[in-house]
């Protein structure tokens, strides 16, 4: 069994900041990508940031240069900074891993619970 755990969000004004920040647990292996999604009302869910194992980053467009994707991998934890936060950043975020179990050879994807950020005008 594997849960990803995120802390974090809350309601914040306009040019605020906020952490995230979410920890894998279980029988794991490995995590290869870890990343963060998010989705507004009404809207598809979208990448924000992703990291892997070795550090490399991406970042969605609208996010670049406010938000900070960093990792700790003998936590097994990923984190989000975002700064210059606007209300358009208003949206649940979730948090995903790309990992391998103890025993098993293939490669799974695991979602957090969701994290509600909230940025008032």
């Amino acid at each position: 069994q594997v849960q990803l755990v995120e802390s974090g969000g809350g309601l914040v004004q306009a040019g605020g900041s906020l952490g995230l920040s979410c920890a894998a647990s279980g029988s794991i292996v490995n995590i290869n990508v870890m990343a963060w999604y998010r989705q507004a009302p009404g809207k598809q869910r979208e990448l924000v940031a992703a990291v892997t194992s070795t550090g490399t980053t991406n970042y969605a467009d609208s996010v670049k240069g406010r938000f900070t994707i960093s990792r700790d991998n003998t936590k097994n934890t990923v984190y989000l900074q975002m700064n210059s936060l606007k209300p358009e950043d208003t949206a649940i975020y979730y948090c995903n891993a790309n990992l391998r179990l103890v025993l098993n050879t293939r490669w799974y994807d695991y979602w957090g619970q969701g994290t509600q950020v909230t940025v008032s005008p």
